[in-house]
């Protein structure tokens, strides 16, 4: 009798919890965080965050901007100076499995190949890759500039590119022993150049679905999925969105050329707009992404839901939930969300993650 009355017990004791934790999965399927990898002095801060806090909130997906911060066997010469080694990478793949986090290891690919008045990793070993070399790094960085350069791109249709991004993107996706890499692609306005001499003339949608569509292709071969940001398929003059989180060089048209499989990070920080409904209508997975403003990050989680709540089954699964985007380094992330360092009060990427944290929290409990 007293076994039976125990495990009652046991039963009652559990099944809210659990019931808390179905509820949050069929809500919001995709809770996550994209966050720059840390620094090899900071794996077990980074290690220590993830266990205290994003246990704590529920996260079950973190997109790791990893970049070239890895010491890569397959080509050393991409390697950042002070880059993460095999083991640490480990340290992280184990805590994340350990607590059914899944990790997305990101490398920007096509733009972001430059930075300010410096080209990137890519572009510095193998300056052939350039789709603007007639366009020079300045010695002081100025946005507007008369070569309307925010980024660099490598060139799509250079013969030797992909061998070398196929590389790495394999060797990152083995380290993380993961089913998801993030290409990036974001903010690319580089592309098609009339100076290409492989890319003059060429349609700039077509570019850009041709890129995606090898990388999906690549990845597909092992059984992972791409995942993108979705700001180069909204066109930003017939949205008002602009160029920054949507296109003005008619890459747009892309949406209706890439496989459906690609998943769709939906980025926007200074309002809710509600484009998820715009790319699961098209067919494809989307999460949208907030960054620093709280307010908007909460409208945005709200929407997610209920866009799940008031969809048809085929729609429904389309929205699969949110992820809070960072662009600072990891310590200084983690520094803003236990408010110090420099951002203590006002908008800051810590402290609107913190209000994801809450409203998803609030969510489960309703």
């Amino acid at each position: 009798m007293a076994k039976l009355i125990l495990f009652i017990l046991l039963i009652f004791s559990v099944e809210p919890s659990v019931k808390c934790q179905e509820r949050i999965d069929y809500l919001l399927p995709v809770r996550g965080l994209c966050i720059a990898t840390p620094r090899p002095k900071e794996v077990d801060k980074f290690v220590r965050f993830i266990k205290d806090e994003l246990v704590r909130g529920k996260i079950n997906t973190l997109i790791l901007r990893n970049d070239y911060n890895y010491m890569f066997q397959s080509h050393p010469e991409l390697r950042d100076s002070d880059a993460l080694s095999k083991n640490e990478v480990k340290k992280i793949v184990k805590v994340c499995r350990e607590n059914h986090i899944r990790i997305v290891p990101q490398i920007d690919l096509l733009g972001h190949q430059s930075w300010a008045n410096s080209p990137g990793n890519l572009l510095k070993a193998y300056p052939e890759f350039d789709e603007t070399p007639w366009v020079k790094m300045p010695e002081k960085y100025e946005w507007p500039n008369p070569d309307k350069l925010y980024c660099k791109s490598y060139c799509p249709l250079h013969p030797k590119v992909h061998d070398i991004i196929f590389d790495l993107v394999d060797e990152l996706c083995d380290v993380y022993e993961t089913d998801a890499f993030h290409a990036g692609m974001d903010e690319v306005f580089y592309l098609g150049e009339d100076k290409c001499p492989r890319c003059a003339g060429r349609d700039k949608a077509e570019l850009f679905a041709g890129e995606v569509t090898l990388l999906r292709n690549h990845l597909a071969m092992k059984n992972r999925r791409l995942w993108i940001w979705g700001d180069r398929l909204l066109d930003g003059k017939t949205t008002g969105l602009g160029e920054w989180e949507a296109s003005y060089n008619s890459t747009s048209r892309a949406i209706d050329l890439i496989p459906k499989d690609v998943i769709i990070c939906d980025w926007h920080y200074e309002r809710a707009d509600q484009t998820a409904v715009y790319f699961a209508m098209k067919g494809f997975d989307v999460v949208t992404c907030p960054w620093r403003e709280s307010n908007i990050a909460v409208a945005q989680v709200d929407d997610m839901v209920r866009f799940r709540n008031s969809s048809t089954p085929e729609m429904k699964e389309r929205f699969r939930g949110v992820v809070q985007t960072q662009w600072s380094d990891a310590g200084q992330f983690i520094e803003s969300f236990y408010g110090r360092g420099d951002e203590k009060t006002g908008k800051n990427a810590g402290a609107c993650f913190k209000a994801v944290i809450d409203e998803i929290g609030a969510i489960e409990k309703k």
